[in-house]
């Protein structure tokens, strides 16, 4: 979940439809569909080697044709990667995929079209790049990160660029979130962090850690809430409590990773 909602009006973001570089082989372009929960907007990530023809293009975002036609017209797509279903970074991918003439790939087979579909372990070689897929469940069952080695790691919705994510139960699952953390926790330094909303971040394992505590925290928050409204509270009447000190447009989104949290404490955790 994001840590505010957006602040300003649509038309005043200065980065809307301008291709900005930021790292040698990714550079990013802004989908304009801001909201609480997109932020600023999603981030579609463009891929490629310097000497290279054509780019990986990384979530081409909503079904919009002005921002699909702004990605397509930088240059030929060799193939287009998901990092996940939701349709703020999958719902135009079919139609990008027609208007460059690419295959997508996804874990999901559903988002999959003209090509086989991605797992844990992939290596992608295109572009002039390799690029080696994680499986990161954890805000989705089928949420997939990409490493750029010693670069690197585009995350999609798994961390993001300013605040937390959520856990979107019942597809997310808060102990397959830890386990996802620990794997990013586990990349080199000052691999960069290259999210689905927000900006990018200098250090991965840093920022996994991060998440970490902070999701740690709020379980441990939810524990006591549980316990101070004793019985069988509902995910509503949890987030009233633990998430008081958060916007209410958000407390929706915070009921996902609540009934998240309160399984995984089912569990036995």
């Amino acid at each position: 979940m994001s840590g505010s909602p957006l602040i300003g009006a649509r038309a005043a973001h200065p980065l809307y439809g301008e291709l900005r570089q930021v790292t040698e082989h990714a550079a990013v372009l802004l989908a304009d569909n801001p909201s609480p929960m997109t932020l600023d907007g999603t981030n579609t990530w463009l891929l490629k080697a310097p000497d290279a023809e054509s780019y990986v293009v990384i979530d081409p975002g909503p079904l919009d044709e002005t921002h699909l036609g702004r990605v397509a017209q930088h240059g030929p797509v060799s193939e287009i990667l998901l990092t996940h279903g939701h349709p703020d970074h999958s719902e135009g991918a079919k139609r990008f995929g027609e208007l460059v003439n690419a295959p997508v790939r996804a874990l999901d087979p559903t988002f999959t079209y003209g090509s086989e579909g991605l797992t844990h372990g992939n290596v992608i070689t295109s572009s002039g790049l390799e690029l080696r897929v994680l499986g990161t469940p954890g805000h989705t069952s089928d949420s997939l990160c990409f490493v750029i080695d010693g670069e690197a790691v585009l995350t999609g919705d798994t961390v993001l660029g300013r605040g937390t994510t959520i856990v979107a139960h019942p597809d997310g699952r808060l102990g397959d979130y830890f386990e996802s953390l620990k794997l990013l926790a586990e990349l080199p330094e000052n691999t960069a962090v290259l999210p689905g909303h927000g900006p990018e971040l200098a250090d991965a394992g840093e920022a996994a850690r991060m998440y970490l505590a902070h999701r740690t925290q709020r379980l441990e928050q939810v524990r006591q809430a549980v316990e101070r409204l004793g019985g069988a509270p509902t995910p509503r009447q949890v987030v009233e409590v633990v998430y008081a000190d958060v916007d209410r447009v958000l407390w929706p989104a915070a009921e996902w990773s609540v009934r998240a949290q309160l399984e995984y404490l089912k569990s036995g955790y």
